[in-house]
């Protein structure tokens, strides 16, 4: 169950999908108590998201082994940092104008849920990636899953900007998710100096806008305020996003998307244990629908990669006949 070109095997490819999943659901727990004990805009928190990330990613690799790789030009890189860069601040950044347009629920709903749809269909255009009959029930059952999750519970007001900034949310994702599987298949992909190079560029991407809103702002609780901010650059950043680089360059692209969908069932959990926040029958509902699915797409994949591995051996010289 490896990946041919890069070796990391499928199943922890799979687990890094996961963690990193996991990790990324802290996040809006963590920026709920920045709010809390400060005045910080939500731009202004992900450009220090981003630029704490990146610092503790440049530390992190002056300490690691290097990942053996077969050379990459250079000119490549920089196409590839540029690329997944902007994706990635497109990303955040519309994400979070349309949850200030339209409210949490419906920009979740619209960002996480049109993402897989426009990943899968990239996937097949580009990559000729099919999901089967099993693939697509696990997706519908993820999007049920979603929308319950994020809707079941409350009544939500839909405005056409918030939709529209969602959408774009969601393309920035598809790229970032579908140009990282892309690139991940030569063999010349660094999973690691990926995510530092797409960190430094989002940073900078973000800067201009950070500063218009405002960098540094007014809290009563300095200590508790700063321990936040190092806990959102080094697990939901640095951590997580190190982990989905490397998963994702080895993983389909659909099954990439659909597993990160237990982001918001990570986030869900916390707003029930940490932040106080009443656990309804659409959470357990939501919740039990998306880690279904998501289990459902780690078998299918996990099984088709030692399949794959099974036909090149036979197709071998010599190789066993099953």
């Amino acid at each position: 169950m490896s990946n041919t070109v890069s070796g990391l095997p499928i199943g922890r490819g799979l687990l890094f999908l996961t963690v990193a999943g996991a990790a990324w659901g802290t996040a809006g727990a963590a920026a709920s108590l920045v709010y809390r004990v400060s005045d910080m805009g939500p731009v202004a928190l992900s450009f220090w998201r981003c630029a704490g990330g990146f610092v503790l990613l440049l530390l992190a690799r002056s300490l690691r082994r290097r990942t053996a790789v077969r050379p990459e030009p250079r000119r490549r890189k920089a196409l590839r940092a540029g690329v997944t860069g902007c994706s990635l601040a497109v990303f955040q950044t519309a994400y979070f104008a349309s949850v200030q347009a339209t409210g949490l629920a419906v920009a979740t709903v619209v960002t996480l849920g049109a993402g897989p749809v426009l990943i899968a269909l990239g996937a097949r255009l580009t990559m000729g990636e099919r999901l089967g009959a099993g693939g697509i029930v696990a997706v519908a059952g993820a999007l049920t899953g979603l929308t319950v999750l994020v809707l079941g519970s409350a009544g939500a007001q839909v405005r056409p900007s918030g939709v529209a900034w969602a959408t774009v949310s969601a393309a920035g994702y598809a790229v970032m998710a579908l140009l990282t599987r892309w690139w991940g298949r030569d063999g010349t992909t660094d999973a690691f100096a990926t995510s530092v190079r797409a960190f430094g560029v989002t940073t900078l991407c973000l800067l201009p806008f950070a500063l218009a809103e405002g960098l540094f702002p007014h809290t009563g609780d300095g200590l508790r305020f700063a321990g936040l901010l190092v806990y959102v650059a080094a697990v939901p950043t640095a951590l997580a996003y190190g982990l989905y680089f490397a998963g994702a360059a080895v993983v389909r692209s659909a099954t990439v998307s659909v597993v990160m969908l237990l982001e918001p069932v990570s986030a869900a959990l916390l707003a029930v244990t940490l932040l106080g926040e009443r656990l309804t029958a659409a959470t357990v509902a939501g919740t039990l629908l998306m880690l279904g699915a998501a289990a459902g797409l780690a078998v299918a994949e996990t099984r088709g990669a030692a399949a794959d591995g099974g036909a090149e051996r036979r197709a071998e010289p010599g190789g066993a006949v099953g």
